[in-house]
């Protein structure tokens, strides 16, 4: 399934039944998960977020991002990571926070960040 097709997905249904389906934990050493959060779906920058990352898709799958977003007040992973209002979250694939933005993120700066990850450069050495 299109990886990005998940941000609808959940942008459209309760984290807490995301989070049921596929824990961030569930990502580790697979997947770079993206996590967008905000108020409400409505923000603006959601959208703007969202349009971004798809208009890049290909060069993301690459490098196995995953996009969540997170529209509810008292889920699990907002409490996890304690976002103010709108935030960008790249988690790397070890489960560690490695960029927190308050705006949102172009994907040549996602490009940037990730590709500068130690387990991003030995991926791209065995390429």
């Amino acid at each position: 399934m299109n990886r990005l097709v998940f941000v609808l997905i959940a942008a459209l249904m309760p984290l807490g039944a995301w989070a049921q389906v596929a824990p961030l934990d569930e990502y580790r050493w697979v997947a770079r998960p993206i996590v967008v959060f905000a108020d409400s779906p409505l923000d603006p920058r959601v959208a703007q977020q969202v349009q971004a990352l798809e208009a890049r898709q290909a060069e993301l799958d690459e490098r196995d991002v995953i996009v969540i977003v997170d529209t509810e007040a008292d889920s699990a992973l907002r409490r996890a990571l304690r976002p103010r209002d709108f935030q960008f979250v790249l988690i790397g694939k070890d489960g560690e926070v490695k960029y927190r933005k308050p705006d949102p993120v172009s994907v040549r700066e996602i490009i940037r960040l990730i590709d500068r990850m130690p387990l991003r450069q030995q991926e791209i050495g065995r390429d």
